[in-house]
């Protein structure tokens, strides 16, 4: 079969691995553009042309259609295969209640954790203590969220994997690596049993391991 797109990126970005989960629940393939450069590539005249930000994940399909934004990226590619009504919801009352969750991942969990990531991880901006412990606080106000919403339940939305799920634990399993640590998991204890449960799941296999991450990474 031939790929159903493919999506220039730097290695191991979350944004890109929650597509690549959804395009192996639809059967898709949908690999990286190889020999990508970051600040290279993504500035050159032809790709401003169809990505006018210039902002990776940036998807090209094999029609060539183009969007940007990884929730835009990983929602086109739910929608595009067998598994659609699953992954969106079949009713609009579901498609409302998994678009909610899709959000939520961005603005509560990506718009918190990355930053700390920045800092301490990527090292791409300087520590500071107030903005870091802000968005901590945050993302463990979010995390609470979703373990509420977790009790007595296996999926976010209804008793199959939907883009909730996979939005959602995507960056999750990034921020497990340097940010939920013993202590944090404590208080999200649902959060954990539904990681590892999708951690076991074939399709997740983009996303990596969970990681039990015993102290947060900290300068």
């Amino acid at each position: 079969m031939a790929p159903f797109g493919k999506i220039y990126s730097y290695p191991n970005n979350f944004r890109v691995e929650r597509a690549q989960v959804a395009a192996a629940f639809n059967g898709l393939e949908v690999p990286l553009v190889e020999d990508f450069k970051m600040g290279v590539d993504n500035a050159s005249p032809e790709f401003v042309a169809k990505f006018p930000m210039g902002k990776v994940p940036a998807f090209e399909g094999a029609d060539g259609y183009c969007v940007a934004e990884g929730a835009a990226i990983a929602t086109y590619i739910a929608l595009s295969g067998p598994k659609k009504a699953q992954l969106i919801g079949a009713d609009a009352k579901t498609q409302a209640t998994i678009s909610q969750w899709v959000f939520f991942s961005e603005s509560e969990l990506v718009g918190n954790m990355l930053p700390p990531a920045t800092m301490v991880v990527f090292k791409m901006m300087p520590y500071n203590e107030q903005l870091y412990t802000t968005c901590v606080e945050r993302a463990e106000r979010a995390l609470k969220r979703v373990n509420a919403e977790l009790e007595g339940k296996k999926y976010l939305v209804g008793d199959q994997v939907t883009l909730a799920d996979i939005l959602v634990s995507g960056v999750l399993f990034f921020a497990s690596k340097f940010l939920i640590d013993a202590e944090m998991r404590k208080e999200i204890p649902n959060v954990v049993t539904w990681m590892q449960h999708l951690a076991t799941l074939p399709e997740f296999k983009p996303l990596g391991e969970f990681t039990l991450l015993e102290t947060r990474a900290k300068p």
